[in-house]
């Protein structure tokens, strides 16, 4: 047998060992996930002041409430405050750094699909980076949003006809106005990286410190290496499991295997109910989770079914672009 046939006898062999792996995990994960029948809800005795003690979800509002209102707008915020037909526990949005260092609420990587940042600068794929606040505020972030009835009543206006409430909006300006009118708590998720996403989380440090925020906010980046500068430069900031993190988390309470839970690292699991083949929405796994201290918080969940089963599993919070639906469900009106 010539060396080349030897070594692709033995390449093909190495495929097919870790073929047969990777399905015997399957299995194993198929079958651990598979005994969820009758866990009941554990009590829990904590001090995580995410972990919901009232054994009904928290309702947390995606972007502000971005399914009902222009998203991440302090419109949205004053909408969902002043409700007379549901109430917020938590607010979730994101954020971005403008060149002149100014925290900014914004989902997208760019301006492009909210607002009317194309037009205004006649250019695409505009960033938050490359615009001074000054110049963002010239935007009108409701451009875009689409009411039930598919209406647009925001698309058009230009100028000092763009009320101030629908410009775009200032870490800052978000804080105060949410802590004047109620004891909320937030879900902040830091969108840039490296470099950039180091410097926004000094920011957002900077800002949530000086105004005695830091037990009142989780703070979230898929980046890694923001999740890392988290750790190394701002300890006592609180923060979300990073991908990683999530995934080691959940294969470990498949096995029931106890963790140290100083050593974790993060405080709460802001999570997709179900991530490929892996079901992360069982009691089982919420128990788990609450047996280390550790909120367990799904995104985005909009779908009626989906909020009423989770909030019965013992979620802590449901993150949905609809809040007004999540509440009604998950208090049974």
């Amino acid at each position: 047998m010539t060396i080349a046939k030897q070594n692709g006898k033995k390449a093909f062999k190495t495929v097919l060992i870790a073929i047969l792996i990777i399905a015997a995990a399957l299995l194993l994960i198929s079958f651990l996930t598979s005994r969820e029948t009758s866990v009941p809800v554990a009590a829990y005795s904590g001090k995580n002041r995410y972990i919901t003690p009232t054994g009904k979800a928290m309702v947390s509002a995606h972007r502000s409430g971005g399914g009902i209102f222009p998203e991440n707008t302090l419109l949205a915020f004053k909408s969902c405050v002043n409700s007379d037909t549901f109430n917020t526990d938590i607010f979730e949005f994101d954020l971005h750094l403008t060149s002149d260092n100014v925290l900014v609420l914004l989902h997208d990587d760019t301006l492009d699909r909210t607002s009317n940042a194309e037009e205004h600068f006649g250019e695409t794929n505009v960033k938050p980076s490359t615009k001074t606040y000054k110049q963002l505020r010239e935007l009108n972030m409701g451009e875009s949003f689409k009411d039930n009835n598919g209406n647009q009543p925001y698309k058009g206006l230009r100028g000092n006809d763009i009320p101030s409430d629908l410009r775009i909006v200032r870490l800052e300006e978000v804080l105060d106005y949410l802590c004047a009118n109620g004891n909320y708590s937030f879900i902040i998720e830091i969108k840039d990286s490296g470099e950039l996403g180091k410097q926004a989380t000094d920011e957002l440090y900077r800002v949530l410190y000086e105004k005695k925020l830091l037990d009142r906010a989780i703070v979230g980046t898929f980046h890694g290496e923001v999740t890392k500068y988290i750790d190394e430069s701002h300890p006592d900031m609180m923060r979300s499991a990073g991908i990683r993190e999530a995934v080691s988390f959940y294969l470990t309470s498949l096995l029931g295997i106890k963790r140290n839970t100083e050593k974790l690292g993060f405080d709460a699991l802001q999570i997709p109910p179900k991530a490929a083949v892996l079901n992360l929405s069982t009691t089982r796994f919420i128990n788990y989770a609450h047996a280390h201290d550790i909120a367990v918080q799904y995104w985005t969940v909009n779908d009626e079914e989906q909020i009423r089963e989770l909030n019965e599993k013992g979620a802590d919070a449901i993150i949905s672009d609809i809040p007004d639906v999540a509440y009604r469900i998950i208090n049974g009106e």
